[in-house]
């Protein structure tokens, strides 16, 4: 996992630290506290995305049949 700047809100500091995990993770394995280190930063850049993610859709408009601009809406899921 190689993580680029400017993605999230996350500071620098921990997107290096999980490229430094994930590199050492490749050439030589964690020990089981870099690896719980390496799922902790993992979730925490996840939900960082999303909510970078969800902001940006938040602005997002899309034209309908009459050529409308309407406000992009989050799908419910159908009722079963």
């Amino acid at each position: 996992m190689c993580v680029w700047e400017g993605e999230t809100d996350m500071e620098q500091s921990k997107l290096d630290r999980i490229n430094e995990l994930a590199r050492k993770s490749r050439a030589e394995g964690l020990t089981p506290e870099e690896a719980e280190e390496q799922q902790k930063l993992r979730s925490e850049y996840i939900a960082s995305f999303r909510r970078s993610l969800q902001a940006t859709l938040d602005t997002v408009y899309v034209e309908n049949e009459n050529g409308e601009p309407v406000k992009l809406q989050r799908k419910t899921p159908p009722l079963s």
